[in-house]
């Protein structure tokens, strides 16, 4: 697909696609004016760490991020470009709210497919009223919905994205690994498969960032890091768990009133593992405390299988290739020019290499 990165028109309908864009021109319109809202609001992150009146812990934010981005381009292989190299002020959480939605007995996310970005499993508003409105929309179809913030988003190079505030909640290892998964979007974006683009930004984020920490000579929070990492692959785990007690229901024959008893079993069984982990595993760490307080439901289960769900395989790729980033991005780029249904073999081959790895 050849089109010219100036034209500002094919741009912005590009930008509606990849969102999660309908027919209706009410979410066109949000979606364009939410955009060119935070273009126009975008400052100079070069001005802003020379003038004074920069407030001292955003200008030590952005001093980090403008470092770790030409770290991005030196050491990572990520994209040289304009992309974050300006600020933008939004004033709340989150910039945009994501719709997820599955039917009530499937782990299958709805997709939203147009002819740039193809099929997507979300849908994106900059307003959160509008994301809640759409969602009950979905609720009344008797889907399982889920609505969440995000932090960041890509145009994937066609925008010189900037840098917001809402990328810079935490400390420097969340804000800079933001960085390197929205960087990596632009290194490799196919049609059709969510899986597969989440989960392979989600990698280039977290081996980056133990190579940005050791090439800092800092240790010690590479292993404080491999902790967080652990636990999320427990909390992996755990959902995994769920998921295929669940399909197990959704498959047996039988009425759908003893499916929703199964399902609701299974969630409650979910909620008692989390303890467990919580407590025997983990310490009493509880920082998915919150993620467990909301009902479960299908949506919010598919939510985080498209962001976790391969990363296993593109570990165990990155290690077949001997651990060079620039082979990893063309074995990954081989996978992703190959059919839907063989680029699925391969990488559930990747994964069951995974588990060896790891067992």
């Amino acid at each position: 697909m050849l089109v010219h990165r100036n034209s500002a028109l094919a741009a912005l309908i590009f930008l509606t696609f990849l969102l999660g864009g309908c027919s209706t021109v009410s979410y066109y319109s949000q979606a364009v004016s939410g955009h060119l809202k935070l273009m126009s609001a975008r400052e100079p992150i070069d001005e802003l760490l020379s003038s004074d009146k920069t407030d001292p812990e955003l200008r030590k934010k952005l001093q980090t991020l403008v470092d770790a981005r030409q770290y991005a381009v030196d050491s990572l292989g990520l994209p040289e470009n304009d992309s974050y190299n300006t600020y933008a002020a939004t004033g709340r959480r989150f910039v945009t709210w994501n719709v997820v939605a599955a039917e009530e007995f499937s782990l299958s996310a709805k997709t939203w497919c147009f002819p740039v970005a193809g099929c997507v499993s979300y849908k994106g508003y900059f307003a959160e009223e509008d994301a809640r409105a759409y969602a009950q929309e979905l609720l009344d179809e008797n889907l399982d919905v889920n609505v969440g913030g995000a932090t960041a988003y890509s145009t994937l190079g066609w925008f010189d994205d900037p840098v917001l505030d809402t990328m810079l909640n935490g400390g420097d290892i969340r804000y800079v690994g933001t960085l390197f998964h929205e960087l990596a979007h632009q290194v490799l974006y196919i049609k059709d498969d969510s899986n597969f683009n989440e989960a392979f930004a989600s990698f280039v984020e977290q081996e980056g960032l133990r190579i940005w920490l050791g090439d800092r000579n800092e240790s010690d929070r590479i292993a404080l890091y491999n902790d967080v990492l652990a636990r999320s692959n427990d909390f992996s785990e755990l959902l995994k768990k769920g998921r295929n007690q669940l399909l197990a229901v959704y498959k047996k024959d039988i009425s759908d009133e003893e499916k929703r008893a199964g399902k609701l079993a299974v969630f409650a069984q979910m909620q008692a593992d989390y303890q467990a982990l919580k407590e025997n595993k983990w310490g009493g760490y509880a920082g998915y405390d919150g993620w467990f307080a909301r009902d479960l439901n299908n949506a919010r289960l598919v939510s985080v299988a498209t962001y976790r769900r391969w990363v296993p395989a593109f570990e165990a790729m990155y290690i077949e290739v001997g651990r060079s980033l620039p082979a990893f991005y063309e074995l990954a780029k081989e996978l992703a020019d190959l059919p839907s249904k063989e680029r699925q073999a391969r990488m559930n081959n990747y994964l069951a290499q995974a588990a060896n790895l790891s067992s």
